[in-house]
């Protein structure tokens, strides 16, 4: 199993911009170091707690610190922007990253950004759907183009003023070919989009802020969509994205990760609790659609939400994880504000160091295991 990192980054907004922005900086920096496999970022607009504005923009001064982990969106938000401007910034990066790109994509989830932009009454999964099929058009096709889906809303030709011995009216095109790996975040119980994912080959990374048990739904769906495309639906394209505090000490993961009320991770909660309630989407935290909202507390989201502990501790949550969800390809370490440095640092080591290789022997004794049955 992979280990990748992600981060929603949800900052105190008295905190210093400058410093928020280095801090999640250093942690992709960080990751890099101990062989996380990619890091996701988000972006917002119009939130002062979500600093990062643009996920391009603050992943390509990443490219020259970074060696090996591959620098993934997460995502870019495709009801922002016309998927001309985002086809080319995508094509552009994935060659100044070497090929070391995914693409995750959505349709942009916050109400304040829509309003900000003048389209909080449009719907923005519709933009989004027809925003990819004109990405992956300019990115399959040639100048002049001559993009005219039906029912989409974007039309692209450079038939006008293409010039080719010049290169004018050229898109261009991703280094990695036919296009960089593209993922997207589910976040619903048995969401239908994944199911739409799994028919064109995107991959699904489930959110870290859903509760475990819903988790086995994105799979089933996601297979779905594959076998209704002919094809084999492969765990390895599955990313499961958990809140994870590591520590030396049981007593200090409790209190850092769970109890303290300064705790980033239950700073985090409460401001994304606060965030879904206000737009109807609590249910991500629900063990069934009848839970009373009353109990939806911090204590309790952050309860079932963070995994932590000493290393054998988090091994033995991941383990059971997996047990509950199936297979998945790669465990994705969602990051919250440094509120301590050197615990945070400490976290991501142990998880690298520590925890994975633990978690990936044990997989490993377990299809042994489970290989002789078969033969008996």
């Amino acid at each position: 199993m992979r280990l990748g990192f992600a981060t929603m980054p949800v900052h105190p907004v008295a905190r210093d911009w400058r410093h928020t922005l280095r801090e999640d900086q250093e942690a992709v920096i960080l990751a890099d170091k101990l062989g996380y496999f990619d890091a996701f970022v988000g972006e917002h607009i119009a939130d002062r707690a979500e600093t990062i504005t643009n996920s391009f923009i603050f992943l390509a001064s990443l490219i020259p610190l970074t060696h090996n982990i591959k620098l993934a969106t997460g995502t870019s938000n495709l009801s922002h922007t016309h998927p001309v401007l985002v086809a080319a910034h995508a094509a552009m990066f994935d060659h100044l990253a070497n090929g070391r790109f995914i693409f995750g994509i959505s349709p942009g989830a916050l109400a304040a950004d829509a309003e900000a932009l003048g389209m909080l009454g449009e719907d923005r999964t519709k933009i989004f759907e027809e925003a990819i099929d004109v990405i992956l058009e300019i990115w399959s096709r040639e100048p002049p183009y001559d993009i005219d889906l039906p029912n989409n809303r974007f039309k692209v030709s450079t038939a006008r003023t293409t010039v080719p011995e010049l290169g004018v009216g050229y898109l261009s095109k991703p280094l990695q070919r036919p296009r960089p790996e593209i993922v997207g975040t589910v976040v619903a119980p048995f969401s239908k989009g994944v199911v739409a994912m799994g028919r064109r080959d995107f991959h699904p990374l489930s959110a870290h802020f859903l509760l475990a048990r819903w988790l086995k739904s994105h799979w089933e769906n996601y297979a779905q969509g594959k076998r209704e495309a002919g094809q084999v639906p492969l765990p390895s394209e599955w990313r499961v994205a958990r809140t994870i505090f590591v520590a030396d000490d049981d007593r200090v993961a409790e209190r850092y990760g769970c109890t303290d009320e300064a705790s980033p991770y239950r700073f985090f909660y409460k401001q994304l609790a606060a965030k879904l309630t206000r737009s109807g989407r609590q249910g991500v935290f629900k063990t069934h659609r009848e839970q009373p909202d009353s109990e939806i507390t911090t204590d309790y989201i952050v309860d079932n939400l963070v995994i932590r502990g000493s290393v054998s501790k988090v091994v033995d949550q991941l383990l059971a994880l997996r047990n509950e969800t199936g297979d998945f390809g790669e465990l994705v370490y969602a990051s919250v504000d440094w509120t301590d440095p050197v615990l945070a640092r400490r976290s991501m080591e142990l998880m690298a160091t520590e925890v994975m290789p633990r978690v990936n022997a044990a997989i490993g004794r377990q299809a042994v295991s489970e290989k002789a049955s078969a033969a008996d």
